[in-house]
């Protein structure tokens, strides 16, 4: 993460307001022609001792009053505050109770439809109109193009795999013979874990630990599953419920300890959930012939699969996890719109593109995503819009996840064939400059 000196001289000198180039002068006389501007720095880093801004009113409370008390502390246009907090808003403003803290109001992200999407899979049968919501222009148009395809193709196969979320709590020890002990005890002790951890829900069950040893340091990794919900938070409720029996019942206490070590995978992209599961695991294929490539794409299987090849070494130079185009971007919007918890795109959105030619010329396309993190109830999936775009694909409630999770992996599908052939016949930076240019910068 290191930073070339010629960037930071470039920073710095403009904060001191000196020229650059005399970062590489160490004569007497320089060094004294920049003290000013150093102290000056060095002042400006400070920590200031003035008087605070005014704290952030209200915390959960969603009332007109505690609004009107937030908005007073800002100094703000009017036309701000109206685009914020319109009459809709107000009108639902206590549906958002318990998902927002310090409420000031909504924004506003236009959606688009994607589709039809036909999907076959084991979970999600049928034709899809699929809400994403997103400021990227072209975004929702090469979706939509590739979910036509699939559909032209008769629609792709989609299967769910493996699912599975996971609580990483850490236990710090003396020394090893205190980790063994404390292992021992873990182990013969799982039955009632579980029994700790379903007490907390009605839909979480513990299905497995995991146990790793590093030093004198223990990370018991427990797998859930959650039912129709993401199950994020059901989790940590659960894991906390087990944490407090071991402090209570563990003949070996550790030192200290934490719900949570950083070893689950929660929110980044690991080489730990791509490698086993994290949420839902999903795969999707399809068979294209080469007649339809060419006609929708304006390109050939042949050539698709060239960009495929290069692209995967590209990744691979760079350190990516997976080999994917762009699933962030269909994954995103997907989860602004139907409620899905935005920052677990960190994590959900790194799997494998595999594009091959067949003895006959048609092209197969597959994706496999390990760390799909989602669900169709709980979160942010009953407040009005995100509601609105779930009943929209006909995934809303309950016993609707696993399709969810199949219809995400065939829009990513779709996703990949739609920016692949762009970028295969040349139309990719076209059709930016047609969709997401403004004209008056064309």
């Amino acid at each position: 993460m290191s930073t070339h000196y010629r960037r930071a001289s470039h920073y710095l000198g403009q904060v001191l307001e000196i020229d650059p180039e005399d970062f590489s002068r160490d004569s007497q006389r320089d060094t004294l022609h920049q003290q000013p501007a150093i102290q000056k720095l060095v002042e400006q880093l400070a920590p200031k001792d003035r008087e605070a801004a005014p704290k952030v009113p209200g915390g959960s409370r969603m009332t007109p009053e505690t609004l009107e008390r937030r908005w007073q502390i800002l100094n703000v246009a009017d036309e701000a505050r109206s685009a914020l907090v319109d009459a809709q808003t107000l009108e639902q403003m206590v549906a958002y109770r318990r998902n927002i803290e310090n409420f000031i109001g909504t924004v506003k992200v236009p959606v688009g439809l994607a589709g039809p999407l036909r999907v076959n899979g084991l979970f999600a049968q049928g034709d899809y109109y699929v809400p994403l919501a997103t400021t990227e222009a072209a975004l929702v148009a090469s979706y939509s193009r590739g979910a036509q395809l699939l559909s032209e193709a008769g629609g792709c196969t989609a299967m769910l795999l493996n699912e599975g979320i996971s609580r990483a709590p850490g236990f710090a020890f003396r020394d090893l013979p205190e980790v063994g002990q404390f292992m021992v005890w873990a182990i013969a002790h799982q039955t009632e874990f579980k029994q700790q951890a379903e007490a907390t829900t009605r839909h979480g069950k513990l299905t497995d630990m995991r146990i790793t040893v590093e030093g004198n340091h223990v990370y018991l990794d427990f797998q859930f599953t959650t039912g129709d919900a993401a199950g994020q938070n059901m989790v940590t409720i659960a894991t906390q419920s087990i944490c407090d029996y071991i402090q209570t019942h563990s003949p070996i206490q550790p030192q200290y300890s934490f719900v949570e070590a950083n070893h689950s995978g929660d929110k980044k992209a690991s080489a730990q959930s791509f490698l086993t599961v994290r949420g839902k695991k999903v795969t999707a294929e399809v068979l294209l012939p080469a007649d339809l490539v060419q006609k929708r794409l304006h390109c050939t299987p042949a050539q698709m699969v060239d960009y495929w090849r290069m692209s995967a070494i590209g990744g691979s130079l760079t350190g990516t996890i997976g080999v994917q185009g762009h699933y962030a971007n269909g994954l995103a919007a997907l989860y602004i719109a139907c409620g899905q918890d935005a920052a677990c795109v960190a994590e959900s959105a790194v799997g494998i593109t595999r594009f091959e030619t067949t003895e006959t010329g048609s092209l197969y396309a597959a994706v496999t995503l390990p760390n799909l993190i989602l669900g169709t109830v709980g979160g942010g999936t009953g407040l009005p819009s995100q509601q609105a775009c779930l009943q929209i694909l006909g995934l809303a409630g309950t016993g609707q996840a696993n399709a969810f999770a199949e219809v995400c992996a065939a829009l990513l599908l779709a996703g990949e064939l739609s920016i692949i052939g762009a970028l295969t016949s040349g139309e990719f930076t076209r059709a930016h400059q047609r969709l997401a240019r403004k004209a008056i910068d064309v």
